[in-house]
């Protein structure tokens, strides 16, 4: 046996050190460097450790010698969940599931395993609670209308008995939640800690790539919003996904940071209801605000693009003069440098004065993107408000700004303004380059524009006929 000492281990981070610190000089963080006990095991002896690693090792293969596997994916029934994956779950893959308490990752999980056990029948799917107890579960499960027969549930901490129950029951899907609570038992310190979130992922990925078995770990966040324990952790996973709220937490969103099996740009779209998560098929009503039809100063509609998916979006902007001698620029949804790359342009090309007032531009219902077909949007909410002057309300605009004041093409504009038909909008600004072939769609008139210059010349000749 080894010789135990003790270390203090960053809680954000996982950076070691043989002294206490108030501040981690790895993250920065102050107050997570906490002690640990581990054990240094003796030097193996010259040689042996190369001899172990060799032969294990795997032979040297060439590139087309090769095997090629295509991917079995398995679909879950839920489509905002599989639209998320790229197709449904593969086997082997380890996905984190991680949000704020409360958001719903237990139910969603349950009603994954729910589907996919009636969808899989004569497959094991164990769930392992180590939050809640069985009559917890049960009762949820209950409520949301969920059973399935070949749904085994688990309430346990112990890695060890999780992982015997793993062998016993061979499963082909591992819930787990969540991480945090699991501890390992050879490791002398506190569950949620960085050895012990490390140490029970490495194990059950281990387990997960030796059966081929889909493993979800549920994680917490911490108050900024990361992921709570060590970014190895992240590392270590195929599948990161991040549940978040928007619109006064009406709306669940699911999104993928990380997907070695499938696309990081789509999103899942969930509302809470009595019966659980609910798939949320028309976006566009919850990311434009709540008006009776009327024409507001400093109000631009415009369609963005998550993934595959396009959805209507409400750019508001507030330009009113201020007293202090630095103006503020505040930016709600939006990349704040690029709105000021905005404002820089429009004052070039437009002649429109902002020096001596207070900007703030956000996006309605706290959506945050980064599609810069949007820009067009944004400078005719700025205009708009500066001016006094209202946008029609049945106009949407679409198009990337550029630093010399023009207006760049767009990709999926089709979808885009198929969207926006949809939306009931009747006119569409959207870029000249672009607009070849698009005299109308489905009843929308398109309405192309070069540069800044002319749509601002657009905008005051439909303001006076209105």
């Amino acid at each position: 046996m080894g010789r135990l000492r003790a270390v203090y281990r960053c809680q954000e981070c996982g950076y070691s050190a043989p002294k206490p610190m108030g501040q981690c000089p790895d993250c920065s963080a102050w107050n997570t460097m906490i002690e640990e006990v581990v054990e240094t095991l003796a030097a193996a002896p010259k040689g042996a450790a190369l001899r172990r690693l060799t032969e294990h090792s795997s032979p040297l293969t060439a590139l087309k010698d090769a095997p090629i596997e295509t991917e079995t994916r398995v679909r879950t029934g839920i489509v905002e969940f599989d639209r998320l994956l790229g197709g449904g779950v593969v086997e082997g893959q380890v996905l984190l599931l991680a949000g704020p308490p409360g958001i719903g990752k237990s139910t969603l999980m349950l009603q994954v395993a729910a589907q996919l056990a009636r969808r899989q029948p004569g497959r094991p799917i164990l769930y392992v609670s180590g939050e809640e107890s069985l009559r917890q579960v049960s009762a949820r499960a209950k409520r949301l209308g969920l059973a399935a027969e070949s749904l085994y549930l688990l309430s346990e901490t112990d890695l060890s008995k999780i992982l015997e129950a793993v062998s016993k029951a061979k499963p082909w899907l591992i819930i787990l939640d969540s991480v945090q609570t699991v501890f390992h038992p050879e490791l002398s310190s506190s569950p949620g800690t960085v050895a012990q979130v490390r140490e029970c992922a490495s194990e059950l990925l281990r387990a997960a790539k030796s059966t081929d078995a889909v493993v979800f770990l549920l994680g917490h966040v911490t108050k900024e919003g990361a992921l709570a324990g060590p970014k190895v952790l992240e590392h270590i996973v195929d599948t990161v996904l991040y549940f978040d709220t928007e619109r006064h937490e009406f709306l669940r969103i699911l999104r993928a940071q990380k997907n070695r099996f499938g696309p990081t740009d789509e999103l899942g779209l969930f509302e809470m209801g009595e019966k659980g998560l609910v798939e949320v098929t028309d976006a566009s009503r919850f990311f434009t605000a709540d008006q009776d039809g009327r024409p507001l100063a400093g109000r631009a509609p415009s369609v963005t693009m998550e993934g595959t998916r396009p959805l209507l979006v409400e750019v508001q902007s507030l330009v009113v003069s201020t007293k202090y001698p630095l103006p503020r620029r505040m930016a709600t949804g939006l990349d704040l440098n690029r709105l000021l790359v905005l404002l820089a342009a429009m004052e070039k090309h437009l002649r429109l004065r902002l020096e001596d007032k207070d900007v703030f531009v956000s996006l309605a219902a706290g959506l945050r993107i980064k599609d810069p077909a949007v820009d067009l949007a944004v400078c005719l909410a700025v205009l708009s408000s500066a001016r006094d002057i209202p946008l029609p309300a049945d106009l949407v605009a679409l198009g990337e700004v550029g630093l010399l004041g023009d207006v760049s093409r767009v990709p999926h504009l089709e979808k885009r303004l198929k969207e926006a038909a949809k939306a009931g909008f009747k006119r569409a600004l959207v870029p000249q380059r672009g607009a070849q072939g698009l005299s109308s769609r489905a009843g929308l008139q398109i309405v192309p524009v070069a540069d800044l210059g002319s749509a601002a010349d657009i905008l005051s000749a439909l303001s006076k006929k209105a």
